[in-house]
């Protein structure tokens, strides 16, 4: 193993791996609840393509297990490594390498947090629309991923966003995909395959990214409501409006309340009103003209006053942007309130009441607790689980994912598998499906050194990747 390590430091440098207890403990986890660190063999930090791929064909030679990680930001512990195994970290490669103002694309190196992919776009005039909730969040690890967030409703979610990859594939070759083009019709797509495999097919090393021109006018409405179905019950109407909400979002009550008191957050919302309303809803709007803008918002609080809603409150400025943030906080709120999980599944837009309505029935079944928020406009339901006990927490999980499976959707939305889910998946999809999945994989990755125990079972059976998760009877 000596070796190995040698081969490593000879091509990205001594300085830039690290091995054994050198290595800090941030690179053994992401931020999934459920996932205990581990603290991997070797950290690379490459500089170039051709760096990784000379990692990467080494590691299949030594049959050394790879990660790839961009912030460690992930919520379903796809950047936990192996003990065994090397972690390629692209802090280094995070540039943004054109900002293309005349195909409204931008070229980025996969460590460019969105943060830094916002600096760089807002004196062009514009940005990338894709905002998962945490902006120290790496374009690879969204690509990873496919990560949505609140905007998806308007803009899609990272596939919709990425046209083109750079990316090196575990034998050291390295392709590109795509381009800056807005349609191909050339062979199989191989940008979108790769975008949202999570490390297990290729490891992206450039991104091209979809711009869109930056709005100038934007306001947010919240209304409150009596019941979740008056909700569920108006969100199709306002996507069916033409008002084109950016962000489409629920909050329910107790989410809402931590959030506000954790933020600092206030909303003038009288107590009589704060204390029967079951569910928020939040709907942003933006334009290029203020007097259009306001027009829109008069439309929609109209509709909403007629469909149900308690009243009807505009945020602008500061106040709007605050409520969006703590939005965004709204794992780090559970996190700190104790939650044992928390769980991303999509569904069908209109099958959100009946998802949300059963789901909470089969945690209280078990004593347990579903809480949270989520993307109204898509079907993404976010749910913090409260449920100490382990055997009980996996048996309500798998009936929440079957649950949600069965009204037509996902176990996940937009964190993705990694190793906390990967074992539900195995057990609750289509056979067929993951057998031709596991064919892809080992075509990509004939060696099966790309993040082992994401997505498939390890050989001889991970832990983490195979769990028995049978329905349970509800």
């Amino acid at each position: 193993m000596g070796d190995v390590a040698a081969r490593f430091a000879e091509i990205v440098g001594d300085t830039n791996l690290l091995s054994g207890e050198a290595i800090p403990e941030d690179y053994a986890h992401d931020e999934a609840l459920t996932i205990s660190p581990q603290q991997p063999a070797y950290l690379a930090k490459p500089g170039s393509a051709e760096e990784v791929a000379e990692l990467l064909k080494a590691a299949s030679e030594h049959g050394v297990p790879v990660t790839a990680r961009g912030s460690g930001t992930g919520l379903s512990g796809g950047a936990q490594p192996r003990e065994d195994g090397l972690v390629i970290s692209f802090e280094r490669m995070n540039a943004v390498l054109e900002v293309d103002t005349e195909n409204h694309v931008a070229v980025v190196q996969p460590g460019v947090t969105l943060s830094e992919l916002d600096e760089k776009t807002t004196a062009a005039g514009l940005g990338y629309t894709v905002h998962p909730g945490e902006l120290s969040a790496s374009v690879g690890g969204n690509v990873g991923t496919n990560a949505g967030g609140m905007r998806a409703v308007k803009y899609g979610v990272t596939r919709h966003n990425v046209v083109g990859l750079q990316a090196v594939l575990p034998t050291g070759e390295i392709i590109r995909t795509g381009g800056k083009t807005s349609k191909v019709s050339t062979g199989y797509d191989l940008t979108q395959l790769i975008i949202g495999s999570e490390g297990t097919l290729a490891i992206a090393t450039e991104v091209i990214v979809k711009l869109y021109p930056r709005l100038p006018h934007g306001a947010t409405v919240f209304a409150p409501f009596e019941t979740f179905d008056e909700v569920m019950t108006v969100v199709p109407k306002i996507v069916s409006s033409g008002l084109s909400p950016h962000i489409l979002e629920y909050i329910d009550n107790l989410t809402l309340a931590a959030i506000s008191y954790n933020e600092k957050l206030s909303l003038g919302v009288p107590d009589a009103i704060r204390d029967t309303a079951q569910a928020y809803l939040v709907v942003a709007l933006e334009n290029r003209d203020d007097d259009r803008l306001h027009a829109d918002i008069e439309e929609l609080g109209g509709m909403l006053g007629d469909l149900g809603a308690m009243d009807v409150y505009v945020l602008e400025g500061s106040s709007a942007r605050k409520l969006i943030e703590a939005r965004e906080k709204a794992f780090w709120t559970a996190k700190a309130a104790g939650a044992d999980d928390v769980i991303d599944v999509v569904v069908p837009r209109s099958a959100m009441p009946e998802f949300l309505r059963r789901s909470r029935e089969m945690a209280l079944s078990r004593e347990a607790g579903a809480l949270g928020c989520g993307h109204a406009g898509d079907g993404n339901v976010h749910l913090a689980i409260f449920c100490k006990d382990p055997e009980k927490r996996k048996r309500l999980l798998t009936d929440i994912f079957a649950l949600g499976m069965e009204l037509g959707g996902a176990i996940s939305g937009e964190h993705g598998l990694g190793k906390a889910k990967s074992g539900y998946f195995l057990d609750l999809e289509d056979p067929a499906k993951i057998a031709l999945m596991r064919r892809i994989k080992e075509t990509f990755d004939p060696a099966g050194i790309l993040n082992p125990g994401v997505l498939f079972a390890e050989p001889g059976g991970g832990a983490e990747a195979k769990q028995s998760n049978r329905p349970a009877t509800t």
